[in-house]
């Protein structure tokens, strides 16, 4: 059966967390982040003012996984899909991984938080893969919650660019394909280091993985909201992570 939650009220957000089992919550969190453009249809505004409007849930979805000491946040920010779509959209959003960059890093820095990109930023504007790096840079050493943006990301072309490099390095004798097991083709992904996300969460009702992850999420659990983006509140995270705690995580085991 497909879960789908409804929105959360803001005034069960106390209720939920208190029901949370702190000793049970997944290490890593994935969300699709998805209805910004309808966010905007709905409310007469344009497709643009979505995307901006999103950034809040974005601050509250971060500040939710930070006070609940969860490990790794990874948000599915543009894919190369993305690029598909009207120039001046483009544009826009380019723009606003900018201004976001440029108001965001150093709070997030301050609390400790690490930030990751995982896509390929060579395919970025020159000037917002730089900011990115120093992004990176800045909060290498920090020791809280991982921040995995997944920018210009494509979880087919990242099991390509893996199936390239082993190829490479067979050819070049630097690996034995009889040895290539899970273990080592994991290596070879974006980021081999981020654990699998336990839990999926995708936003606007839409129930599909878009290309998102498609290695890690493996074994992940997946909950689908109605919520659309902009409107996902810390009440709609927490209600996931309840529902996620309900599952029975078998991993093909017969429980």
């Amino acid at each position: 059966m497909i879960e789908v939650l409804t929105a959360q009220s803001e005034t069960q957000a106390a209720e939920l967390e208190a029901a949370l089992e702190r000793a049970h919550l997944p290490a890593h969190v994935a969300i699709i982040m998805d209805g910004n453009g309808r966010w905007g249809k709905v409310h007469g505004l344009t497709r643009t003012d979505g995307h901006r409007e999103s950034i809040e849930a974005i601050r509250r979805t971060v500040t939710a996984a930070d006070d609940l000491h969860l490990g790794y946040l990874s948000l599915y920010c543009f894919s190369t899909e993305n690029m598909d779509r009207p120039p001046d959209e483009v544009g826009s959003l380019f723009q606003l991984f900018t201004d976001v960059l440029d108001t965001e890093t150093k709070e997030l820095h301050r609390k400790n938080v690490r930030i990751l990109v995982t896509g390929m930023l060579e395919l970025l504007p020159d000037a917002l893969a730089a900011k990115f790096h120093s992004a990176i840079e800045l909060t290498a050493r920090n020791t809280g919650l991982t921040l995995n943006l997944c920018v210009m990301y494509s979880g087919r072309s990242e099991l390509v660019e893996a199936a390239r490099r082993i190829a490479s390095d067979a050819q070049a004798g630097r690996l034995n394909p009889a040895l290539l097991s899970e273990r080592v083709f994991r290596e070879y992904l974006f980021h081999p280091a981020v654990p699998d996300p336990d839990l999926v969460i995708r936003t606007s009702g839409e129930q599909r993985v878009s290309n998102f992850l498609l290695w890690q999420m493996a074994y992940s659990e997946l909950v689908f909201s109605e919520v659309l983006w902009p409107d996902f509140s810390r009440a709609d995270f927490l209600a996931a992570l309840l529902a996620y705690q309900q599952r029975t995580r078998r991993f093909g085991r017969v429980s």
